[in-house]
């Protein structure tokens, strides 16, 4: 690959990521430009291979992502899901409650695998494609922590009235907004829970950055 295509692909790659950086919002040319730094024009042209392909769909001057990107989400899902099992079986296992991972679509939080465990009399049973809006319950706020801060979040009665959850981000995996939390009918520990959920989202941060 020549120097020139690379660059067309990395500007092509920072396009997109623009794009899906709005959330449910649509993003104008004007927009895009300023957020990879390149000209209007530039703009235009790569957008015509991404929409071409499906991955993102004009109006006029505003951008969304298109139902390529869920073509490609759907074949990475199972990829994702089978790097969390096993992180997510321990962290069950050991704080004796469910464990889930949920990663952020838009303004929304979708629940892609969980884990109960094994020994308890009684858990949540939390079922896998839940949604619930990203501002409530801990895995959305474990979302918005800084890097430097507090490594999880808690929250009582959010999503649903009467549970309990602490969550943590997974950090530094490219293009992917995600927690690792867990969910509880009691009040827990949250300073024993807190560092073993922070503790699980570090470990499948590492196994999905290979």
């Amino acid at each position: 690959m020549s120097r020139e295509s690379s660059l067309t692909l990395d500007r092509g790659l920072a396009l997109l990521q623009a794009v899906a950086d709005t959330g449910g919002e649509a993003a104008t040319i004007s927009q895009l430009a300023a957020t990879i730094g390149t000209s209007r024009a530039a703009v235009y042209r790569l957008l015509v291979p991404l929409a071409e392909r499906g991955l993102v769909w004009r109006d006029g001057s505003k951008v969304r992502l298109g139902a390529g990107v869920l073509r490609l989400a759907g074949q990475m899902l199972p990829q994702l899901r089978d790097a969390a099992r096993p992180v997510l079986r321990g962290l069950a296992e050991s704080v004796g409650v469910t464990a889930h991972l949920s990663v952020a679509e838009g303004d929304q939080l979708h629940v892609i695998a969980v884990a109960e465990p094994s020994w308890t009399s009684f858990h949540v049973a939390y079922r896998i494609g839940s949604r619930h809006p990203i501002s409530r319950g801990a895995a959305g706020k474990a979302l918005a922590l800084r890097a430097k801060g507090r490594e999880w979040a808690v929250a009582t009665g959010e999503p649903q009235p009467g549970t309990f959850g602490v969550a943590a981000p997974v950090r530094g995996v490219t293009g992917l907004r995600a927690s690792v939390g867990v969910v509880a009918l009691e009040a827990m520990d949250n300073a024993r829970v807190g560092p073993q959920v922070a503790r699980a989202a570090a470990e499948l941060a590492e196994v999905l950055r290979g």
